[in-house]
């Protein structure tokens, strides 16, 4: 599969991510051994950006020439220690051509489900649809669920797969009930939606995703409590739930 990865080639980028997710890899330690306090993954930097390297064999080990020690993890839970840091993963860096780079936003992508997560780079803009009736549901719906502060929307458009209406919400509260109460304002809104336009949500407190990311930088609310003057009544969570889940 690393051999079919080409620029724009996104349909076998994307068969490389499931691969990472299901298979091993064998990770170069610059420090420690595995399993030791002191082990230390090798790191290097490709356009500004920090890649941790690895190979995908005893067979690539070997060849490497790399003389430290060495961890063999699953992909997964590579993906998942790595992305929180912002580490992508760089894949046979010793292989001709200099091997493939695995950006921390598609190792999110591989723990959270790559059919959950829209496959990047990702083309986002405002909507320019004409839903006024949909907005409007929202707006009332929002304004009688107190766990919202706030709806931003946006335009996605993945590498792969069918573009979708975003909708940002910005809660108060991820308690139970206030996550029910937002699911079904949602519910009660999307039965307005011409048919066949998807609509997800994003919640705006996810530090990692890359939509909440553009719409904190990029977009105006089209509702927004506190400008109307009532008050908070608790902490933005620090992370989502069921994104993107369409309604």
């Amino acid at each position: 599969m690393l051999h079919q990865v080409t620029p724009g080639r996104y349909d076998a980028y994307e068969a490389l991510l499931g691969a990472l997710g299901a298979g091993r890899l064998w990770m170069l330690l610059w420090h420690g051994s595995p399993g030791t306090p002191d082990a230390q993954f090798g790191n290097m930097e490709v356009a500004g950006h920090g890649y941790v390297p690895c190979v995908t064999s005893a067979q690539e080990l070997a060849v490497s020439g790399w003389s430290r020690s060495h961890e063999v993890s699953t992909g997964a839970e590579i993906a998942a220690a790595l992305y929180p840091g912002r580490w992508g993963l760089w894949i046979n860096p010793h292989a001709p051509g200099g091997g493939v780079g695995v950006p921390w936003l598609d190792l999110r992508r591989i723990h959270g489900g790559l059919d959950l997560l829209p496959a990047g780079p990702l083309r986002i803009s405002e909507p320019s649809l004409e839903i006024p009736h949909f907005y409007a549901q929202l707006t009332h719906g929002a304004q009688y669920t107190p766990a919202v502060r706030s709806l931003r929307r946006a335009w996605v458009q993945p590498a792969v797969g069918a573009a979708y209406l975003a909708i940002g919400l910005d809660l108060y509260d991820s308690g139970h009930q206030s996550v029910e109460a937002v699911r079904q304002m949602m519910r009660q809104a999307v039965a307005s939606v011409p048919e066949g336009l998807p609509v997800s949500t994003v919640v705006m407190s996810d530090e990692y995703d890359q939509v909440a990311m553009w719409l904190r930088a990029s977009a105006r609310p089209f509702f927004d409590r506190d400008a109307q003057g009532a008050p908070a009544t608790a902490a933005a969570p620090g992370y989502g739930y069921g994104y993107p889940r369409a309604y």
